[in-house]
């Protein structure tokens, strides 16, 4: 094994309170960090959110992370889309700093109906800045790639490459390295070479950057294209490859978060499963 330890949770219910929901949840499950959401994930409302709690969660020193609302999308051709995906991420990253959060993630998009170029250069002019709002004690902003499908500006690992470029390779841009969306985009993490080969791929493409990773079996094949998440073990990559990424160089410490199906008993089966094999 490495000689950091990967943190192992996932994204926890706040039901009851960011702090106090979150947190019941996460002791509930044996989360040793926690991903939330401060805003609707499905809708475009932002929430003001209560400093109690704020506070409360900063204090309690539980390492967490939030995750953008999926409506977020920079590449968009539209309008009212780019405009209220700006504020958002500028809201989630605000809500971050004030929680403590080490990242903020968000999706990296899709071009829609606009040239790919056009959509990075988009993508440039309004993400670049928000990045240098960050400030230096402020959460990364973490981007997540997607499964493939549609007109997505970023599936492959490779694809990382070209859209931190249009960052300027920003040293607050990281990665957050989804195994579902991976491996649908056609990584095949099912296998030894595949892990090697895709995690050396990562680190010789962005390396130091990879601040988090959410740890999904995917309910389909590799190269499906389809985001659709199975719990560890149940699906199409299997439980074992996660030991070999989690010894991986380029995972050393890096935070291990489930996002994957049913409540709080098969979260909790999730996480003892990924302890496992990181401690054997």
């Amino acid at each position: 094994m490495t000689s950091l330890i990967s943190p192992i949770g996932g994204h926890v219910s706040v039901a009851g309170g960011l702090a106090k929901g979150g947190l019941r949840y996460a002791a509930d499950i044996g989360a040793e960090m926690i991903q939330v959401f401060v805003t609707n994930p499905r809708g475009w409302a932002l929430s003001a959110g209560d400093p109690a709690q704020d506070t409360a969660l900063r204090e309690s020193g539980v390492l967490s992370f939030v995750h953008a609302s999926y409506l977020v999308n920079m590449g968009s051709p539209s309008p009212e889309t780019l405009e209220k995906s700006v504020a958002t991420v500028r809201h989630n990253l605000l809500r971050g700093h004030a929680i403590g959060a080490k990242g903020v993630v968000v999706h990296t998009g899709s071009a829609v109906s606009q040239p790919r170029d056009a959509a990075l250069r988009q993508l440039r002019e309004h993400l670049l800045p928000l990045l240098e709002e960050i400030p230096d004690d402020g959460p990364d902003l973490l981007l997540e790639s997607m499964a493939g499908q549609g007109g997505v500006l970023c599936a492959t690992v490779q694809d990382l490459e070209p859209y931190l470029e249009a960052l300027d390779w920003h040293p607050k841009a990281g990665v957050c390295f989804d195994t579902c969306h991976v491996f649908s985009a056609g990584h095949d993490l099912s296998t030894s070479e595949g892990v090697k080969e895709t995690l050396d791929a990562l680190h010789a493409i962005a390396p130091g950057r990879l601040k988090l990773v959410h740890a999904n079996d995917s309910k389909d094949p590799s190269g499906s294209r389809r985001d659709r998440h199975e719990n560890i073990g149940a699906g199409h990559i299997g439980a074992a490859p996660f030991a070999e990424m989690m010894r991986h160089p380029v995972m050393a410490g890096v935070p291990f978060c489930i996002e994957t199906p049913g409540g709080a008993e098969k979260h909790r089966e999730d996480i003892n499963t990924l302890k496992k094999l990181r401690d054997t």
